[in-house]
């Protein structure tokens, strides 16, 4: 290559993963400093999760367009998975009656454990979707709904896991891992695992793989024609939604420290599709958005207890009888505020 064509190459700069890095650093500082206390920090924790939640169900409701209503039995998968492997590596379990790791590992290990957890949802998926997706419209969701009833009625039976009663321990390895450095490891990984989760999705919805997903949505016949394997998309976007399903269960039975099958039951899955339609089918800043403004809401209504869970329903009802676009549609922030683009896009330096 020439030095004339060296020349004319300009270099490019995106200033969002500065702002998200610096963003990041400046919550860490405030907990370091004590003026973000736990709970500031757990409602946060359960903002980064709900966000993953809510923007990978986005992908098949939304982009895809398919109607899946079981999320919650993925997340109940990546949990115990995660949670098992955590007990089992970390701590002195009753399985084996000792750690298969010393303990100290976890600090690097514990983001391996919780992409397993989400590798095996995955398959969990897959399971799920090779039947689904030979059936049309509303079958996908009776299918769904019936996936979530099985995994939660299966662990139910597992007594090794603990049965009805839950399954807890997997909080030692967070000690394990404060007795090498205090650090608020969790709420690290969660922000953390909650970028990546929205950069893959955006990355993946961009590019021509992702084009074919939202092909299927507007016409899957004309995608057929044009070559377009709806089926194998269906499949790999249907296993790439289980599976940051599952990182999110993960992450949750962490921060929890304690979970049972009924934490997933349909009621969780109700949950992911209030975000969705709350935000917008389509949009992934909108997916963001209605993570962080239903988050609030679930702690607003924390007094009302029993009665919260007829209020959740409620929003889903609502929001599909007034305002079946969500907050955004199938639009991002950067539509309705456009000097947003500025720090999405690269710019010439």
């Amino acid at each position: 290559m020439d030095s004339t064509k060296i020349n004319e190459q300009k270099k490019h700069i995106n200033l969002w993963p500065a702002l998200v890095f610096g963003g990041a650093l400046i919550l860490f500082a405030l907990v370091a400093v004590g003026v973000i206390n736990q709970y500031i920090q757990t409602v946060i924790m359960f903002i980064g999760i709900n966000i993953i939640m809510s923007s990978s169900l986005n992908i098949v409701n939304g982009y895809m367009g398919e109607f899946s209503c079981g999320h919650g039995g993925f997340m109940l998968v990546g949990a115990y998975v995660s949670s098992a492997l955590s007990v089992l590596l970390f701590t002195d379990s009753s399985w084996v009656g000792h750690s298969l790791l010393p303990p100290s590992t976890a600090i690097f290990l514990f983001p391996v454990v919780i992409i397993i957890g989400g590798i095996v949802s995955a398959f969990a998926g897959l399971l799920v979707a090779i039947p689904s997706f030979k059936t049309r419209d509303d079958y996908l969701a009776i299918i769904t709904i019936a996936a979530n009833f099985i995994f939660v009625s299966l662990v139910n039976n597992l007594e090794f896991v603990g049965g009805s009663r839950g399954f807890m321990g997997m909080k030692n390895a967070i000690y394990a891992m404060e007795d090498i450095i205090r650090l608020p490891y969790m709420l690290i990984w969660t922000v953390t695992f909650a970028v990546l989760a929205v950069f893959f999705i955006r990355r993946l919805m961009r590019s021509t793989f992702g084009k074919g997903i939202s092909a299927i949505r507007y016409d899957e016949i004309s995608a057929e024609i044009m070559s377009v394997n709806t089926n194998h998309m269906k499949v790999v976007a249907f296993m790439f939604s289980s599976g940051l399903a599952g990182i999110a269960g993960g992450l949750f039975a962490h921060v929890l420290g304690f979970i049972n099958p009924s934490s997933f039951n349909i009621m969780k899955s109700t949950e992911s599709l209030v975000m969705v339609y709350l935000g917008g089918m389509g949009s992934l800043s909108g997916s963001v958005l209605s993570a962080i403004i239903f988050t609030f809401l679930l702690e607003a209504m924390r007094p009302l207890q029993i009665l919260k869970w007829v209020l959740i329903p409620l929003m889903l009802i609502l929001l599909m009888q007034f305002i079946p676009e969500g907050l955004l549609g199938n639009r991002e922030l950067t539509d309705v505020f456009p000097k947003l683009k500025r720090f999405f896009r690269r710019r010439d330096i």
